[in-house]
């Protein structure tokens, strides 16, 4: 967990990527957290005497603010202020960088089941706020005919009626994705999702990954040192030492606190992490709090419910690192990682010999259930794995042994899970 300093350091840089300029920062420690405002009545009264001097137009929270919260202290703060907490900064930068018809989606079905608690007779000003998802996936925002209780009821059924239009497009997409799992299963081409905090260098390393493999790139996957600079998943395919090939995928990056409604609406994306034969986590060795954010990563991936996919992970950025301190930083915090720099291309031939190796020469073991109409994926146990214990059962082939981590993704719908 980052410190209270550390976390507001994190804040302001959200704030920078959404565009905002960062005059000031207060914090203030309490037993509980006031019931009517979040902060105590003085922080109130010292944040209303800044405003007169500094002027701000926008009060970002570190933490999430209850509905209650936000009016509460807008009212108190006037109509030209507007209270903003960490998940509505993240969800503004998000729909300032989905620019495929999915990430739109997916951004404005975040962004409505946030502010539908939060819709109030003064709520107007929101709705100006929600053109980012809604123009960019080709759709009509929803339309206001002006404040008031009856209307609040009107707006709540609009809004809950787009939820779920927006549900049911996402569930084309993910069926949409599935089929081109299906496709990539019977070519047997393993898929390694790249995962990370935010600007960690996934997509730095992407592209100098399909560099060094001396594949043809049209378009590099955008990098900027930004926070969430890319949301939109991109695949690419990279040779491997030996010859063969892989699927690399570029995933959305996570963070601290990640917000609830984010992880439920970019679902669709997230399976692509699920059904990875391998997971590259990528960590920013330079970064201070590089420890935490790798912890805040596995969290996330423990939210998700994502086991038992064999995990590499590349600590970037060592070539802003003196020798002596990589050292340290390796046998302390990160063994058995792969140190690198995507930026100047160090050390790529390793991690993708660890890559190769995880996939293909380090056995898992796993138990399968097979019905027999999959006497192919018994055959392809047999030939590619090593099998311990076989049983043929009521209308299915109870298989233990181990198998090559790329084969993972073909087996997981049979897979039986240990208790």
């Amino acid at each position: 967990m980052l410190t209270v300093e550390d976390s507001l350091e994190e804040l302001s840089a959200l704030a920078d990527t959404a565009g905002l300029e960062v005059v000031g920062e207060m914090t203030q420690k309490l037993d509980r957290i006031e019931p009517s405002t979040f902060i105590g009545k003085g922080k109130v009264e010292e944040l209303k005497t800044w405003q007169s001097e500094l002027n701000f137009e926008v009060a970002l929270f570190d933490d999430e603010l209850s509905p209650r919260h936000q009016r509460n202290l807008e009212q108190v703060l006037g109509d030209q202020v507007r209270v903003l907490d960490r998940t509505a900064l993240i969800l503004d930068i998000f729909a300032q960088h989905a620019h495929t018809r999915e990430g739109a989606l997916q951004v404005e079905l975040a962004q409505y089941e946030y502010r539908l608690p939060r819709l109030t007779r003064g709520w107007t000003h929101l709705v100006r706020q929600a053109g980012g998802g809604a123009g960019r996936s080709g759709t009509a925002g929803v339309g206001l005919r002006g404040p008031g209780e009856t209307q609040l009821e009107v707006d709540r059924r609009q809004i809950r009626s787009r939820i779920a239009f927006l549900k049911e497009q996402l569930e084309d997409v993910r069926q949409h994705r599935q089929q081109h799992r299906a496709q990539r299963r019977r070519a047997q081409v393993p898929v390694v999702s790249i995962v990370g905090y935010t600007n960690a260098g996934k997509s730095s390393l992407l592209n100098a990954l399909v560099d060094t493999a001396g594949a043809k790139q049209t378009v590099p996957v955008l990098a900027e040192d930004k926070l969430f600079a890319t949301l939109d998943p991109t695949t690419r395919r990279v040779r491997l030492p030996a010859g063969k090939t892989a699927l690399f995928t570029d995933t959305v990056g996570f963070i601290q606190k990640l917000p609830t409604q984010l992880v439920a609406a970019f679902r669709a994306t997230l399976e692509e992490i699920e059904e990875a034969d391998l997971l590259l986590h990528v960590v920013d060795l330079t970064h201070p709090n590089a420890v935490e954010q790798a912890k805040a990563v596995e969290q996330t991936l423990k939210d998700l419910a994502i086991s038992g996919i064999p995990i590499v992970v590349a600590l970037n950025k060592i070539d802003r690192l003196e020798p002596e301190q990589r050292e340290d930083i390796l046998a302390e915090s990160f063994p058995h990682s792969v140190p690198i720099s995507a930026l100047k291309q160090l050390n790529l031939d390793q991690l993708l010999a660890r890559i190769e190796h995880e996939l293909y020469e380090s056995l898992l073991p796993v138990q399968v259930r097979l019905p027999y109409r999959r006497s192919d994926l018994a055959a392809l146990f047999h030939d590619n794995g090593r099998v311990d214990e076989e049983r043929f059962v009521e209308k299915a082939i109870l298989i233990q042994g181990r198998l090559p981590a790329r084969y993972l993704a073909i087996f997981r719908p049979y897979l039986i899970k240990s208790d």
